[in-house]
């Protein structure tokens, strides 16, 4: 009886080691799935950061719609006449090149617009541009003919100081109306206005400084 509880007293040792080694199991396999919870979560966030960044980019690039420039980009005279400095006039032809540089992701299509051409801010000149469209990224390049004239001295009595002096102040101003398409979905109106300074140089008969912003 003594020796039977004794037997009794000590634990029961398992039968074999596979009790242990399967709990260890489960706990490293709870661990890998944790692991790989987190990597899924982070490469999740990293793709909306990523595709947050390329709308960004896309938003500020591309979708901005910028405001085209119409130019006076180069320019000649011929057929200039001078008056005297007892009745001070002149006349001439401008050939010149216009351009209309679109930097949209889409055309611009603009409408019929009037150039006006001034001397100190009398009326001495006026061209019709046809309506027409600017490309994808690109600058649209015409030529025009404007015949000029200032007959009436008393409209400005600085051009005989002017003719005098050998150079006649020339200005154009217009405001361009159009549409921009960006990218076939988005449509929106947007004006551009061209204001062109230059001079005449009479004794040469040539256009110079020419300037637009």
């Amino acid at each position: 009886m003594g020796e039977k509880e004794q037997q009794l007293s000590y634990p029961m040792a398992p039968a074999n080691g596979h009790g242990r080694s399967d709990a260890e199991a489960g706990g490293a396999a709870t661990q890998q799935r944790k692991k790989n919870r987190t990597k899924c979560f982070l490469f999740i966030a990293l793709f909306v950061i990523f595709q947050i960044g390329v709308i960004t980019i896309f938003s500020v690039t591309v979708m901005k719609i910028r405001t085209p420039k119409f130019r006076i980009r180069s320019a000649h005279l011929t057929n200039f006449n001078a008056g005297t400095p007892a009745s001070p006039s002149f006349s001439g032809t401008v050939n010149a090149e216009f351009t209309v540089k679109n930097a949209n992701f889409g055309r611009y299509k603009y409408r019929n617009t009037t150039v006006d051409f001034f001397y100190r801010g009398t009326p001495v000149g006026q061209v019709l541009v046809r309506d027409s469209r600017a490309g994808w990224r690109s600058t649209e390049k015409f030529n025009v003919v404007v015949d000029l004239s200032l007959a009436n001295a008393q409209a400005n009595p600085q051009l005989a100081s002017d003719l005098n002096a050998g150079v006649v102040q020339i200005s154009s101003q217009a405001r361009m109306r159009g549409r921009v398409e960006l990218i076939f979905v988005m449509k929106k109106n947007k004006s551009t206005d061209m204001n062109c300074t230059m001079e005449i140089v009479t004794a040469t008969q040539q256009l110079r400084n020419i300037i637009c912003n």
